[in-house]
């Protein structure tokens, strides 16, 4: 008589209970998804599109400002001179970079809203007419 394989876990199952056994694909599918938009149909508020960008901005004008502070700082007769000549700039060019990246990342955002707009409107044409 043959022993059946064991199965990783130590438990023995029959060719049967494998079969039985169902399938999570479609629902791994949906919640491992990029765009949960896809599968579900509700619109989201403009601060639910825009809040990271906006949060990007607002901290790098903070950063930037922190830097101009420390950079005006230096010019004036303090023990630790040197210290703010260093950390002025660096604090500068974070904070633009942040604020930069921030201002760019919302037409990029405006547009894919554009592009998924025009996309469910092709979808719901051609479901209109090739379901007939």
């Amino acid at each position: 008589m043959e022993i059946p394989p064991r199965s990783p876990d130590g438990s023995e199952r029959s060719p049967q209970s494998k079969e039985l056994m169902t399938s999570n694909t479609a629902s791994t599918l949906c919640i491992s998804s990029r765009s949960e938009s896809v599968w579900t149909s509700t619109s989201r508020s403009k601060w639910e599109i825009y809040h990271k960008p906006v949060i990007v901005v607002s901290v790098g004008a903070a950063v930037f400002l922190f830097g101009m502070v420390i950079t005006s700082l230096s010019c004036i007769e303090i023990k630790n001179k040197n210290v703010y000549k260093m950390c002025g700039p660096a604090f500068l060019s974070l904070g633009l970079m942040l604020l930069v990246c921030g201002l760019v990342w919302i037409p990029i955002i405006r547009k894919k809203q554009k592009q998924r707009q025009k996309s469910q409107f092709l979808q719901s044409l051609k479901s209109f007419f090739f379901n007939r």
